[in-house]
């Protein structure tokens, strides 16, 4: 398959296809996609299909230069969540399980999600189109499609918006290669199975770890396998909620990943569930109005003669005082990394962010370290021994 072009413009010719193979796992239904498409099509593709094998649920996941930039599954939506995810505004009521799997997956960072590539474990069906119709994305893959579903997404961008059919019983080669400047690189694709039995091995002194939080611990690990390295992942009630991806130094990904989660709970905030929108303001205007209200920036948006051009009323200042007591509530939140952590430093700016359950692969000189700041915390930590770089 032609591609347009490679990762930049000028890289050209560009295509795909399979080794030993005249046909591709994936069919086309619109638009035609690019080199990096494809790339967050698979990874999230493989990302969404073990979600759902291991937890029986929908899942989906909302992807950006390879990496996610939120993944979930489809458990309901609190009133609050629907709220700040807007979905009142496309469908009143109960939406279906899928639908509510991609509304968390990209409403957890809808900044970062903005231009995404989506990812969904099940036939797209037509309360998640509905949803998706609105947003700015680059395309979609997706087992099937519903026959409806099929016809609002292809409404979008003018009918040029990228729809992608996979094969789910496809089954890749299992030794994958890779061209680094002239030269192949080779290697075992990494068919690790993440579950339950991989968290038995807690080494803290709390060691309870309800199977909620099993549940969300193995969402943050299955997220990490196909996330950037280093990478940290922080998760509440079956949804990533912070992902802090391919930064050189582990304690910058936890801080990444931290402000990301705290970024999703201050929009919970009364002050900003109080914010009155002027009509017909873009979503994207609105999204990044929120995010400039909750930082420490919010002048921005609250200077006379700006504020009158996104409030139909002046908001109070969230000061910093109230939104570090409103993020001493958050609590129960699970985070995953990637590889060991090796000073106790992340431990203390994960606890900050509402962390009481983590899972990394131990391994550190300095692992007394990390136990010890986590029994200071009372947080249950499980050592999985295995390590989930992805390059």
């Amino acid at each position: 398959m032609e591609l347009k072009y490679g990762c930049n413009p000028n890289q050209k010719p560009s295509s795909v296809y399979v080794k030993g193979s005249d046909t591709l796992p994936i069919e086309v239904l619109s638009g035609k996609p690019g080199y990096i498409n494809l790339l967050d099509a698979f990874n999230g593709w493989q990302l969404v299909k073990e979600l759902r094998a291991e937890t029986g649920l929908p899942a989906a996941t909302s992807f950006k230069h390879v990496s996610p930039a939120g993944a979930a599954v489809g458990l309901p939506l609190t009133d609050t969540l629907r709220k700040i995810y807007f979905t009142d505004e496309i469908i009143s009521g109960d939406i279906s399980p899928l639908a509510c799997a991609y509304a968390r997956a990209r409403g957890a960072d809808r900044m970062s999600s903005y231009g995404d590539f989506i990812a969904l474990s099940d036939i797209c069906d037509e309360d998640t189109a509905n949803l998706i119709k609105p947003e700015v994305s680059d395309g979609i893959i997706a087992p099937g499609y519903t026959e409806k579903a099929l016809e609002i997404l292809k409404s979008k961008r003018k009918g040029t918006y990228c729809i992608i059919k996979i094969d789910k019983d496809y089954i890749p080669a299992p030794i994958e290669t890779k061209d680094v400047f002239g030269v192949t690189f080779e290697q075992g694709r990494n068919e690790l199975k993440i579950n339950a039995d991989m968290l038995s091995k807690v080494v803290t002194k709390n060691t309870k770890i309800p199977d909620e939080k099993l549940r969300d611990l193995i969402i943050s690990l299955i997220t990490l396998k196909y996330t950037q390295s280093n990478s940290v992942c922080y998760v509440k009630d079956g949804q990533a909620i912070g992902i802090g991806a391919g930064q050189q130094s582990r304690i910058h990904c936890t801080r990444l990943a931290g402000q990301k989660a705290d970024n999703w709970y201050l929009r919970q905030a009364p002050e900003v569930l109080a914010l009155q929108f002027v009509d017909g303001i873009r979503r994207p205007d609105r999204d990044n109005a929120i995010d400039v209200y909750i930082s420490d920036d919010s002048e921005e948006v609250l200077a006379d003669g700006v504020w009158q051009n996104i409030f139909k009323v002046k908001p109070n200042e969230f000061t910093r005082e109230a939104k570090k007591a409103w993020l001493a509530t958050n609590t129960d939140v699970s985070l995953g990394s990637d590889a060991f952590f090796p000073f106790g430093d992340n431990i203390e700016r994960a606890h900050r962010s509402g962390v009481c359950y983590i899972a990394e692969p131990g391994g550190s000189i300095r692992d007394d370290n990390v136990i010890e700041t986590c029994d200071k915390y009372g947080i249950a930590m499980a050592f999985t021994g295995i390590r989930l770089f992805h390059h």
